[in-house]
């Protein structure tokens, strides 16, 4: 898969996570993937605050990237 390939794949996953985010007044954003492994994203709105935002990085937004690409290891949320 190339680096564009991911990328849309990626921005893909998103989409797909953004309604439940948004729905809760949050929001996210792909920041950048580096050596094709680690995404970095940024959690918004009521999801940058909310207190269980590590979850959802892990189990909703890191699990649903993974099906997208799966040589991806792990999300990470920049503030």
């Amino acid at each position: 898969m190339t680096t564009e390939e991911l990328k849309l794949n990626i921005e893909k996953a998103l989409d797909e996570i953004r309604p439940f985010l948004q729905s809760d007044g949050g929001d996210i954003s792909l920041i950048s993937i580096e050596d094709d492994s680690i995404v970095k994203v940024q959690l918004e709105g009521a999801c940058n605050s909310c207190s269980v935002n590590q979850m959802t990085l892990k189990s909703g937004v890191e699990m649903t990237i993974k099906k997208y690409a799966p040589q991806i290891v792990q999300v990470i949320n920049v503030k």
